[in-house]
């Protein structure tokens, strides 16, 4: 059933593949809860690494962990190969390489503030469009004065800055209030507690790496462990959403390859869609339309195919439907919306079959010559080569450990940046103000100043009787005082909490 060119996906009144020459034309696979979308991912992740296609998707449940060692015998599966007429079904592992943002499950995955952009941070923190703003600015500001944005320390210490300086970054980029920055300030808090902290830094992805070969020529499969990802669904939405966009950023156009240069699987893809503004859905839209140019195709896996917006679900050609369910109205006009969108089979009623499908059997349609969808057929999955379910800790952690990228993206960097530069402005602003004071004094006492000890000499009863500056001139502001404070603590409370930050990052981790 492997045929060259092509991967096979299983056999309805005949064997039904997906052309490579028009994978990159995305594609979609929905059903409810359990009917077999996970298998049919891994499914097309084998049959692409085997055809030499790189695959980046996201792990929800842990299942498809299973990909990286070979299958084991069980009876069901054999008699599944049976029934569809897979006569050369073999049990193998493909090569894959484990990634997790928090850096327990598999290599951290890394991108610094500057990388992520305005639009996407604020949708991250889902700000106001004021506070997107400053954001904003807070960007345009990094850029002009020539400061690295790479970690939420770097962010932090721009609003800090800004903060001080208000008045004039108002009149040179626009009104910045006050409100805004503390509002945005206990959004970073809220994405510490997530952990994010642990993917803003470096060192960063390079997108050459979720598109390796092997020795033998197989696509590298590349696993996104999202289990715990998933109980902060912004940022696991986030995340995916800046992957996509800078794969179309950084790849060259191809046009129309023989085969993807990239497959991308988006899992628990609604996350994506909900209450995304404007702004975010056109761009989403654009990647979507442009990317497969450039040699990559996205595969949207989620339960609902409303769940896609319209003009997204379009662009979708390849599909795997799995059954649904029809018992509320939104379920109902669910199965309508997917009937809709094949090409109807003579020999059944579409509408009808997808809510009586079985587990491990969908409708299938991908498409043709010319980019034209196949008649949708009522389809029996092929089995996995691959293991059916989760691997163990131990072998996990054999497999990082043999990974090619291991030595890469183990260790944490910290580079000069925003943090480090406007260290360095607060404690000349301190050491400047501290010569003033004392060029102040030495003015105001004259040679009582004792050059030695740096104070006046207390026991002299002719000091002279100058008028001395009123209290009021010499008080310093509340903000000046914290200026100060962080001038003198910030070279000890930066190797704490760097300190902090590895301990606590272990500790979780345990």
């Amino acid at each position: 059933m492997f045929v060259d060119g092509k991967v096979y996906l299983g056999t309805s009144t005949q064997a039904e593949y997906l052309d490579l020459k028009l994978a990159n034309r995305h594609g979609l696979i929905t059903g409810a809860t359990g009917t077999g979308k996970t298998v049919s991912l891994q499914i097309m992740a084998e049959g692409f690494s085997r055809a030499g296609v790189p695959v980046f998707c996201a792990d929800v449940k842990g299942d498809l962990s299973g990909v990286a060692v070979s299958g084991e015998t069980k009876d069901f599966l054999e008699e599944r190969a049976q029934n569809i007429g897979f006569d050369d079904y073999v049990y193998e592992a493909f090569p894959t390489i484990f990634w997790d943002l928090f850096g327990r499950q598999g290599h951290p995955i890394r991108a610094t503030i500057s990388d992520m952009g305005p639009l996407l941070l604020a949708r991250l923190m889902d700000l106001t469009e004021v506070q997107e703003g400053v954001i904003n600015i807070a960007f345009a500001y990094a850029d002009d004065e020539g400061m690295l944005l790479l970690d939420l320390k770097d962010l932090r210490a721009i609003l800090a800055d800004i903060d001080e300086n208000s008045d004039i970054i108002s009149r040179r980029y626009g009104r910045v209030s006050r409100a805004s920055i503390g509002a945005i300030q206990r959004s970073l808090l809220v994405l510490e507690q997530q952990g994010a902290e642990n993917f803003f830094g470096e060192r960063a992805l390079d997108i050459r790496d979720l598109m390796r070969t092997d020795k033998d020529g197989r696509g590298v499969v590349s696993v996104l462990a999202a289990d715990e990802l998933m109980q902060s669904p912004r940022l696991y939405a986030t995340f995916l959403l800046w992957l996509l966009s800078e794969l179309f950023e950084e790849l060259p156009e191809v046009g129309n390859p023989d085969k993807p240069h990239l497959v991308f699987f988006f899992d628990e893809a609604h996350l994506l869609f909900d209450d995304a503004p404007d702004a975010l859905m056109d761009k989403v839209e654009q990647v979507v339309k442009l990317v497969r140019s450039k040699g990559v195709g996205v595969y949207f896996v989620t339960q609902n195919p409303l769940d896609i917006p319209d003009p997204v679900l379009a662009q979708l050609g390849n599909r795997v439907q799995h059954a649904l369910r029809a018992y509320t109205p939104r379920e109902q006009r669910a199965v309508k919306t997917a009937a809709d969108t094949f090409r109807p089979n003579p020999a059944f009623d579409t509408k009808e079959v997808i809510t009586q499908l079985g587990v491990g059997e969908a409708l299938v349609s991908t498409l043709e010559k010319k980019g034209v969808p196949s008649i949708v057929g009522r389809t029996m999955m092929r089995p996995p080569s691959s293991r059916l379910g989760p691997i163990t800790p131990e072998e996990r952690k054999q497999i990082i450990a043999n990974s090619p990228v291991a030595a890469l993206y183990d260790q944490t960097m910290d580079r000069d940046s925003a943090y480090e530069e406007l260290q360095r402005r607060a404690e000349a602003k301190l050491r400047e103000e501290e010569l003033q004071l004392e060029r102040e004094q030495k003015d105001d006492f004259g040679d009582l100043w004792d050059t030695r000890t740096g104070y006046r000499d207390k026991y002299r009863d002719d000091r002279p009787k100058t008028k001395r500056k009123t209290s009021q001139s010499r008080r310093q502001t509340p903000t000046e005082a914290a200026v100060k404070t962080f001038a003198r603590t910030v070279a000890r409370q930066l190797g704490n909490q760097l300190v902090r930050g590895i301990l606590g990052s272990l500790k979780r981790g345990r």
